[in-house]
């Protein structure tokens, strides 16, 4: 696999967990933000939010080498 084959697999996975997280604060709105069900959300955003960072990370380095 060559690096632009994997930079273009990155962005598409980026926008896939945008989505992804978009998905579940919406569905959160929805919620009261002291239900169990928020919370377990809430911990799934933040994951999410997390491999957002990483990919994120990741790209901008693969972009630069």
């Amino acid at each position: 696999m060559n690096l632009e084959i994997l930079i273009e697999y990155m962005k598409l996975h980026l926008i896939s967990l945008e989505q992804d997280q978009a998905e579940i604060s919406n569905r959160m709105e929805a919620l009261d933000p002291n239900s169990k069900d928020f919370n377990h959300l809430d911990t799934e955003y933040n994951w999410i939010n997390g491999q957002i960072a990483g990919i994120g990370h990741i790209l901008e380095v693969a972009q630069k080498g």
